[in-house]
């Protein structure tokens, strides 16, 4: 079976194994002679795998007893504006740890909403190539939480330790670092994901929530939009993506089969690290644009000497069979992404294409 070396920032790469198992039971799910996709939401069948994959994350990730898991359509973008809307009461301020776009368009929404923000930090002034210190965040007894982005896809920056806040009101989008490593879950008031880039495929959000904030939630949101909802009804108050739910299960199956979240942090720090010794042992062919001290285990980013030499990099690349290895416009150059689910011989094989193209092109 030919598969290509996938880089890709997200929808990402999923395991084989996964999408082997979704295969063989794609058009009969355990006997039931439909597919999952075609169960009522309702079901017995399909209710085990629901509640199966919130058992899953809780026993991966160690989540305490006082915290729910929840499962949102919306993508994260929808939490940029749900975050506010239920827990910004008047006279508080969401405060913002600005490290990328995703940090900015999660301020914005809370501001078109009209809810008072303030910015705790921000690493715009250097393009967003480095993670503030903790020592820098400006934060204050109105502030109703603080927002972090925990892992910056763009910028290949990540949070190598985590602030502490007034009543652990610490709200964070962790969409592209989830299930990488071991958490610290009472550091946290919420926490929240798009799954498409470690958890499954896209169309579900995971959020883990400290059970007193679902009393928060105002009445005059909408019903749809308030976490409480979400919680009565076991995530079932509408229908859920039931296909993304049931990968979601089989991807936390498979993170259990490699070890648990202990063994996957181990094996991302080791592919990470042949990339970043590509880099850092080019003489400057490979410049690297996160700062050594911020740099990310799931996106690495990295420029050539000029645009004409990056994109015969990426062209020769692709050739060779690496997808989604083009960086984002605003850093420009060279990205890659290595999930979870992204093989240790894919890393290995990219470290090899980098030493071989450095030495026909230096």
């Amino acid at each position: 079976m030919k598969r290509a070396y996938n880089f890709n920032a997200g929808p990402s790469a999923l395991p084989l194994e996964v999408l082997l198992k979704a295969q063989e039971e794609l058009v009969n799910f355990q006997d039931t002679g439909m597919s999952v996709m075609e169960l009522s939401h309702r079901s017995k069948d399909y209710e085990a795998v629901h509640n199966e994959a919130q058992s899953l994350l809780k026993q991966l990730l160690q989540i305490p007893d006082n915290y729910e898991v929840l499962f949102i359509q919306g993508g994260a973008s929808l939490q940029f504006s749900m975050i506010p809307m239920n827990f910004l009461a008047e006279g508080q301020i969401g405060n913002y740890v600005l490290t990328g776009a995703w940090s900015e368009k999660a301020i914005k929404e809370a501001k078109i909403l009209g809810r008072a923000t303030s910015i705790a930090a921000s690493a715009k002034e250097t393009n967003y190539d480095r993670i503030p210190k903790l020592s820098e965040l400006n934060v204050a007894p109105e502030d109703g939480y603080l927002h972090i982005t925990s892992n910056n896809t763009i910028f290949g920056t990540q949070w190598k330790e985590f602030p502490t806040v007034k009543d652990n009101m610490l709200i964070a989008d962790m969409s592209s670092d989830i299930l990488s490593k071991p958490l610290p879950i009472n550091n946290f008031a919420m926490i929240y994901a798009g799954a498409q880039k470690n958890l499954g495929p896209s169309g579900i959000t995971v959020v883990i929530i400290r059970k007193d904030l679902l009393e928060r939630s105002h009445d005059q949101v909408p019903s749809v939009l308030r976490y409480d909802t979400f919680s009565k009804n076991n995530s079932l108050y509408n229908t859920p993506p039931t296909f993304a739910i049931y990968m979601l299960r089989n991807v936390l199956q498979w993170v259990t089969d490699q070890g648990g979240v202990e063994a996957i942090a181990k094996l991302n720090e080791d592919k990470a690290a042949l990339i970043y010794n590509a880099i850092d042992e080019s003489n400057g062919f490979y410049k690297g644009h996160a700062q050594n001290d911020s740099r990310s285990l799931m996106n690495i980013t990295f420029n050539l000497s000029s645009d004409e030499l990056s994109k015969k990099f990426l062209q020769e690349a692709k050739d060779a069979g690496f997808v989604g290895l083009n960086g984002h416009r605003s850093v420009g150059g060279c990205r890659a992404s290595t999930y979870n689910a992204v093989p240790f011989e894919a890393c290995e094989a990219l470290r090899n294409f980098m030493i071989k193209f450095q030495k026909a092109n230096a």
